[in-house]
């Protein structure tokens, strides 16, 4: 999935500035990778308080529903490199994680919601925010 984005992410170094219109929300470069990093944030969140056996703590973000002045900002290679970093650096964390547990942790998930594996199959639908934007035309 990171892959994914990143690969799209080199292509917004042309962004013309112009929010994508997807759904009833719009998409910034900025705003795209901001959505990916907050969602594996979160989720990492709701895993780890769940292993701790602590009820995840309820996530205060507009997420989508709200596009910062910093989310139209133009998109440089400066921006790519962190983004770069951000998010290989979390895939990293997940993949230790995940590879850390055991199938039946994966599959019979302490705490209520998806199981682990359910909830990692649901961070890959993250390229969402990344194809929302797209390649500049």
């Amino acid at each position: 999935m990171v892959d994914h984005v990143l690969a799209l992410a080199a292509t917004w170094l042309d962004w013309d500035g112009t929010p994508a219109r997807v759904d009833d929300r719009v998409y910034t470069p900025h705003k795209a990778i901001r959505r990916v990093a907050d969602h594996l944030i979160d989720h990492l969140a709701e895993l780890e308080a769940r292993l701790a056996g602590e009820t995840p703590q309820p996530d205060h973000w507009h997420a989508s529903a709200i596009t910062t002045e910093a989310d139209l900002a133009p998109f440089t290679r400066q921006d790519l490199d962190e983004a770069r970093s951000r998010l290989t650096r979390l895939a990293r964390i997940w993949a230790n994680r995940l590879d850390a547990l055991t199938d039946d942790q994966l599959d019979h998930s302490p705490g209520d919601g998806w199981s682990f594996r359910e909830l990692a199959q649901h961070l890959e639908g993250s390229t969402y925010y990344a194809d929302a934007v797209g390649e500049p035309r």
